[in-house]
């Protein structure tokens, strides 16, 4: 239990430290350091190695690079949930995949429903189906323990799923034009790090040197490189023998230096550069366009009709129980946390709309608008409860 702890503290921190992050970015983006602001995001930075050349402005280094990184991490949380963990047994995972399953497909729906008929619009359907793991613990720590640790693991479990599910649709859906060389090339890379696993290579720097080639390739294929951390986390061995005889788990090693970075450097450089919304631009009756009234109906009441309505089905099927200690209010006010997509969102937007702003920041206001919400809401639903209100 000290590590789910762990883990939750970290997160918790994170999702605090996002606020702040969120916040800043608004200020400057909307104060007289625009340009600053601006500027920096557009700072161009090149790396070459003879015809290798890798040039792009800093705001994409940091959505394709850093968060390549992130994507690594929860590769690495998936593969030990799913292998010894909270996702290890059809027990412990049929509650927070089935509700998982519906946070995506109902926010999908009502995204869908206001944009119907509209193509590029409809780009933008996989934004209000994720779920930000730091934002949301962070709202559970304010509450302490009037949320049991049942209901905290729930969330956590589902916020993983959710990203694997983030995973398949980028995947699926949000790949450009590919480039067969650079395919080939990531593939001779995969199979060598799929040969070092069965090998159990030990080493970290030489799944480091080929995760780099990995994600350069993936970087120059076509698909988005930040399935490169993915494909290279399940490649790293859960167990490895030392060169002294002794066992151990270079994956859990691995996910145990990144925590901190990606939790306090990684997510809040990904705030801060994406979070900016130029408020100035937006006026009140864009906020009442199709596409920003999807993303904020999708996160606010798509998120928590999914997660609840398909918990309920689920729980009242005997498919699965509640939560130990937890009960149904608590159970919903957990459901409409799940709306709080923030980082996750704001990605999809990104890879949905290529940062085009046809929207004039509605969209990405609209995910500030449906996070906020759903973080506020859900807190004084939680608020308002106690463990001793009946579980029936």
């Amino acid at each position: 239990m000290n590590i789910l702890e762990d883990f939750i503290k970290k997160e918790s921190s994170a999702g605090i430290l996002l606020i702040f992050v969120t916040i800043f970015a608004l200020i400057l983006q909307n104060s007289g350091l625009s340009d600053v602001y601006n500027n920096f995001l557009h700072t161009h930075v090149e790396i070459r190695f003879g015809h290798l050349q890798i040039a792009k402005p800093l705001l994409l280094w940091v959505n394709d690079g850093l968060m390549a990184v992130f994507f690594f991490l929860i590769g690495l949380e998936v593969k030990r949930e799913v292998m010894e963990g909270h996702l290890s047994s059809m027990g412990q995972i049929a509650l927070p995949g089935v509700a998982a399953i519906g946070g995506m497909v109902v926010p999908a729906l009502v995204f869908i429903a206001f944009n119907q008929g509209e193509s590029f619009a409809l780009k933008g359907w996989a934004i209000p189906t994720a779920t930000d793991i730091a934002f949301a613990l962070g709202i559970l720590s304010l509450l302490g323990n009037r949320v049991p640790i049942s209901l905290k693991i729930f969330l956590m479990a589902l916020a993983i799923i959710d990203d694997l599910g983030a995973i398949v649709i980028i995947a699926l859906f949000y790949t450009s034009e590919l480039s067969t060389t650079s395919i080939v090339i990531a593939s001779v890379a995969l199979a060598a790090l799929f040969v070092m696993n069965r090998l159990k290579v030990a080493k970290k720097a030489a799944y480091i040197l080929v995760g780099i080639v990995l994600w350069i390739s993936v970087l120059k294929s076509g698909v988005h490189a930040t399935l490169a951390g993915v494909a290279l986390a399940f490649m790293i061995p859960l167990s490895s023998t030392g060169t002294d005889g002794k066992t151990f788990s270079l994956s859990k090693e691995m996910e145990h230096d990144l925590h901190n970075w990606v939790a306090f450097m990684i997510l809040p450089s990904f705030a801060f550069v994406n979070a900016g919304v130029d408020l100035r631009g937006i006026s009140v009756g864009e906020m009442f366009t199709p596409v920003p009234m999807g993303i904020m109906f999708g996160l606010f009441i798509g998120k928590q009709v999914g997660v609840f309505g398909f918990s309920w089905l689920a729980i009242k099927a005997g498919i699965a129980k509640l939560p130990e200690g937890g009960n149904w209010k608590q159970l919903y006010g957990v459901s409409i946390l799940t709306g709080i997509g923030f980082t996750m969102s704001l990605f999809v937007d990104s890879l949905a709309y290529n940062d085009t702003q046809i929207y004039h920041f509605a969209d990405k206001l609209a995910i500030l608008l449906g996070s906020f919400l759903s973080g506020i809401v859900g807190y004084f639903v939680l608020k308002s409860t106690n463990n001793t209100e009946p579980l029936e």
